[in-house]
Protein backbone atom coordinates (compact mmCIF):
# COMPACT_ATOMS: atom_id res chain seq x y z
CA UNK A 1 0.00 0.00 0.00
CA UNK A 2 1.27 3.58 -0.78
CA UNK A 3 1.51 5.55 2.42
CA UNK A 4 2.00 9.23 2.32
CA UNK A 5 2.27 9.50 5.72
CA UNK A 6 1.54 8.40 9.70
CA UNK A 7 1.47 10.86 11.77
CA UNK A 8 0.11 11.92 15.83
CA UNK A 9 -1.97 14.61 16.72
CA UNK A 10 -6.19 15.26 17.59
CA UNK A 11 -8.77 14.52 15.34
CA UNK A 12 -9.47 17.94 14.07
CA UNK A 13 -12.92 17.37 12.80
CA UNK A 14 -16.49 16.27 13.23
CA UNK A 15 -17.40 13.85 15.81
CA UNK A 16 -14.34 12.99 17.51
CA UNK A 17 -12.66 16.28 17.77
CA UNK A 18 -10.01 16.84 20.22
CA UNK A 19 -9.14 13.13 20.06
CA UNK A 20 -5.34 11.82 20.21
CA UNK A 21 -5.51 9.73 16.88
CA UNK A 22 -2.99 8.38 14.60
CA UNK A 23 -3.57 9.09 10.93
CA UNK A 24 -2.73 6.80 7.95
CA UNK A 25 -2.72 8.90 5.11
CA UNK A 26 -2.87 6.85 1.78
CA UNK A 27 -1.50 8.27 -1.50
CA UNK A 28 -4.18 8.56 -4.67
CA UNK A 29 -7.87 9.60 -5.26
CA UNK A 30 -10.38 8.57 -7.60
CA UNK A 31 -11.62 12.76 -7.31
CA UNK A 32 -9.28 15.78 -7.76
CA UNK A 33 -11.04 18.27 -5.40
CA UNK A 34 -10.26 21.72 -5.47
CA UNK A 35 -9.76 22.24 -1.79
CA UNK A 36 -7.56 18.93 -1.47
CA UNK A 37 -4.56 18.97 0.71
CA UNK A 38 -2.91 15.22 0.19
CA UNK A 39 0.39 15.40 -2.39
CA UNK A 40 -1.19 12.10 -4.08
CA UNK A 41 2.31 11.50 -6.19
CA UNK A 42 3.71 11.38 -2.87
CA UNK A 43 4.29 7.79 -0.87
CA UNK A 44 6.23 5.31 0.51
CA UNK A 45 5.00 1.30 -0.24
CA UNK A 46 4.62 -0.21 3.03
CA UNK A 47 3.32 -4.26 4.18
CA UNK A 48 -0.12 -4.11 6.38
CA UNK A 49 2.18 -5.53 8.86
CA UNK A 50 5.11 -1.99 8.38
CA UNK A 51 1.75 0.11 9.14
CA UNK A 52 0.65 -1.88 12.02
CA UNK A 53 3.88 -1.87 13.48
CA UNK A 54 4.23 2.30 12.73
CA UNK A 55 0.50 2.89 14.59
CA UNK A 56 1.65 0.92 17.54
CA UNK A 57 4.44 3.11 18.21
CA UNK A 58 1.75 5.70 19.48
CA UNK A 59 0.18 5.44 22.67
CA UNK A 60 -3.55 6.61 20.91
CA UNK A 61 -6.27 3.34 20.18
CA UNK A 62 -7.90 5.71 17.70
CA UNK A 63 -6.50 5.10 14.29
CA UNK A 64 -7.80 7.48 11.17
CA UNK A 65 -7.37 5.97 7.73
CA UNK A 66 -7.68 8.91 5.05
CA UNK A 67 -6.16 10.07 1.75
CA UNK A 68 -6.93 10.94 -0.48
CA UNK A 69 -9.21 7.93 -0.72
CA UNK A 70 -8.80 5.34 1.77
CA UNK A 71 -11.09 3.21 0.47
CA UNK A 72 -9.68 2.18 -2.67
CA UNK A 73 -6.28 0.26 -0.75
CA UNK A 74 -7.89 -0.53 2.55
CA UNK A 75 -8.96 -4.19 2.87
CA UNK A 76 -10.21 -6.45 5.88
CA UNK A 77 -7.17 -8.00 6.44
CA UNK A 78 -5.33 -4.69 7.40
CA UNK A 79 -8.66 -3.79 9.05
CA UNK A 80 -8.03 -7.39 11.64
CA UNK A 81 -4.67 -6.31 12.15
CA UNK A 82 -5.19 -3.39 13.21
CA UNK A 83 -7.99 -4.63 15.73
CA UNK A 84 -5.31 -7.29 16.84
CA UNK A 85 -3.25 -4.37 17.92
CA UNK A 86 -6.71 -3.14 20.17
CA UNK A 87 -7.28 0.06 18.05
CA UNK A 88 -9.96 1.74 16.61
CA UNK A 89 -10.64 1.89 13.03
CA UNK A 90 -12.25 5.15 11.66
CA UNK A 91 -11.73 5.91 7.81
CA UNK A 92 -12.81 9.38 6.26
CA UNK A 93 -14.24 8.34 2.71
CA UNK A 94 -15.69 10.32 -0.46
CA UNK A 95 -17.92 7.36 -0.57
CA UNK A 96 -17.70 6.52 -3.98
CA UNK A 97 -16.34 2.96 -3.11
CA UNK A 98 -17.72 0.01 -1.14
CA UNK A 99 -15.71 -0.35 2.30
CA UNK A 100 -14.51 -3.93 3.77
CA UNK A 101 -15.55 -4.74 6.66
CA UNK A 102 -14.36 -4.18 10.14
CA UNK A 103 -14.76 -0.17 10.24
CA UNK A 104 -15.46 1.08 12.94
CA UNK A 105 -16.60 4.00 12.30
CA UNK A 106 -17.16 5.66 8.93
CA UNK A 107 -17.21 9.31 8.20
CA UNK A 108 -18.48 9.68 4.67
CA UNK A 109 -17.55 12.95 3.42
CA UNK A 110 -19.50 13.37 -0.19
CA UNK A 111 -17.94 15.27 -3.46
CA UNK A 112 -20.25 15.52 -5.57
CA UNK A 113 -21.85 19.45 -5.34
CA UNK A 114 -17.73 19.63 -6.40
CA UNK A 115 -16.87 16.87 -8.74
CA UNK A 116 -18.74 15.17 -11.65
CA UNK A 117 -19.63 11.37 -11.65
CA UNK A 118 -18.83 11.35 -7.74
CA UNK A 119 -21.38 8.98 -7.31
CA UNK A 120 -22.09 8.00 -3.48
CA UNK A 121 -22.56 4.13 -3.10
CA UNK A 122 -21.68 4.50 0.72
CA UNK A 123 -25.33 4.71 2.27
CA UNK A 124 -24.72 4.22 5.64
CA UNK A 125 -22.27 6.29 8.19
CA UNK A 126 -21.67 7.15 10.98
CA UNK A 127 -21.50 10.81 10.30
CA UNK A 128 -22.34 12.36 7.32
CA UNK A 129 -19.27 15.58 6.59
CA UNK A 130 -20.62 17.73 3.80
CA UNK A 131 -17.94 20.61 3.00
CA UNK A 132 -20.04 23.63 3.23
CA UNK A 133 -19.27 26.39 -0.26
CA UNK A 134 -21.96 28.54 0.44
CA UNK A 135 -24.39 27.17 -1.86
CA UNK A 136 -27.41 25.17 -0.27
CA UNK A 137 -26.32 21.58 0.24
CA UNK A 138 -27.77 18.60 -0.96
CA UNK A 139 -30.22 16.71 1.93
CA UNK A 140 -28.63 13.37 1.87
CA UNK A 141 -31.98 12.15 2.66
CA UNK A 142 -31.12 8.50 0.77
CA UNK A 143 -27.68 8.52 3.44
CA UNK A 144 -28.40 7.18 7.01
CA UNK A 145 -26.34 8.55 9.30
CA UNK A 146 -25.96 9.06 12.79
CA UNK A 147 -24.69 12.24 13.10
CA UNK A 148 -24.79 14.97 10.25
CA UNK A 149 -21.96 18.05 10.26
CA UNK A 150 -21.45 20.87 7.63
CA UNK A 151 -17.72 21.94 7.36
CA UNK A 152 -16.80 25.27 5.95
CA UNK A 153 -14.57 24.86 3.13
CA UNK A 154 -11.19 26.61 3.85
CA UNK A 155 -10.45 28.51 0.51
CA UNK A 156 -7.31 29.98 1.00
CA UNK A 157 -8.76 33.69 1.49
CA UNK A 158 -9.54 34.90 5.15
CA UNK A 159 -12.29 36.89 4.39
CA UNK A 160 -14.17 34.64 1.82
CA UNK A 161 -13.72 31.92 5.38
CA UNK A 162 -15.38 33.91 7.55
CA UNK A 163 -17.98 34.30 5.46
CA UNK A 164 -18.64 31.07 4.56
CA UNK A 165 -18.49 30.43 8.39
CA UNK A 166 -21.29 32.88 9.19
CA UNK A 167 -23.08 31.40 6.02
CA UNK A 168 -23.01 27.76 7.47
CA UNK A 169 -23.63 28.78 11.06
CA UNK A 170 -27.07 30.45 9.73
CA UNK A 171 -27.94 27.24 7.56
CA UNK A 172 -27.49 24.84 10.87
CA UNK A 173 -29.84 27.30 12.59
CA UNK A 174 -32.26 27.21 10.06
CA UNK A 175 -31.42 23.31 9.76
CA UNK A 176 -30.85 22.29 12.75
CA UNK A 177 -30.20 18.34 12.12
CA UNK A 178 -27.18 19.50 11.02
CA UNK A 179 -24.32 20.52 13.20
CA UNK A 180 -21.18 22.92 12.58
CA UNK A 181 -18.14 21.03 12.29
CA UNK A 182 -14.95 23.42 11.52
CA UNK A 183 -11.31 22.55 10.79
CA UNK A 184 -9.76 23.20 14.69
CA UNK A 185 -6.83 21.51 13.62
CA UNK A 186 -5.49 24.42 10.90
CA UNK A 187 -7.19 27.23 14.26
CA UNK A 188 -4.79 25.35 16.50
CA UNK A 189 -2.23 25.03 13.60
CA UNK A 190 -0.99 21.16 14.38
CA UNK A 191 -1.11 18.96 11.81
Amino acid sequence: MRINEIFYSLQGEGHFVGTPSVFIRFSGCNLQCPFCDTAHQEGTVMSEDDIVAHIKAYPARHVVLTGGEPALFVTESLCNKIHAAERFIAIETNGTKALPQGIDWVTLSPKDAFIAKANVVVKKCDELKVIFNGNEPESYDDITAKHRYLQPCDVGDSQQNALLVKKAIEYCLSHPQWKLSLQTHKILDIR
